[in-house]
């Protein structure tokens, strides 16, 4: 058995899991999200959601703990929310939101300014003598993600002076400039 995949996921106050021919649906505070799955049966067993699969063969295997792991990152989203902050590192990079626009100073000539999805809400936070921060949460962690990894396509952290747009504890591998 897979190792996650056997795993049960536990169903919190508040949440509703709905399993309907081949769609998983999550209901929860925060909002809704829906799954369509194949090659697995999900079954919801009172307070806990389990997810089995038919053969050992090698796709099984793989969608048992792929499937696990999406249904429980549908219930930690709908119930707590997923967060990520990333971090402008760099001399005049700013960051700034007006509803669900974000407008971005990156060096260049221009500024990038970028609609975010109403599912995700964006928050920029610049305090004086600290590098400009740039909330995102939403309760669907896929999106958050992708947007996440749009904004820092943008201007990726360069290894020489680890200046560009980084998630927040992000470690930059550090090389050394030309020796002299």
């Amino acid at each position: 058995m897979s190792r996650i995949g056997k795993n049960p996921v536990a169903i919190p106050a508040g949440v509703t899991v709905d399993v309907i021919e081949n769609i998983v649906t999550v209901k929860g505070k925060l909002g809704e999200l829906s799954q369509e799955y194949s090659d697995v049966t999900i079954v919801v067993d009172g307070e806990q959601v389990v997810v089995t699969r038919s053969t050992d063969h090698k796709d099984h295997r793989a969608k048992h703990g792929l499937y696990r792991a999406l249904i429980f990152n549908m219930i930690e989203g709908v119930s707590k929310g997923w967060t990520k902050e990333l971090e402008l590192v760099g001399v005049g990079y700013r960051a700034s939101t007006q509803g669900q626009k974000l407008d971005l100073a990156l060096g260049f000539s221009h500024n990038i300014v970028l609609n975010i999805a109403t599912e995700v809400k964006v928050e920029a936070i610049s305090e004086k003598g600290k590098n400009p921060i740039i909330k995102l949460s939403s309760h669907d962690k896929q999106l958050v993600g992708q947007v996440a990894a749009k904004i820092r396509g943008f201007r990726r952290p360069e290894p020489y002076k680890g200046k560009g747009v980084r998630f927040v504890g992000e470690q930059i591998r550090r090389k050394a400039g030309k020796s002299a």
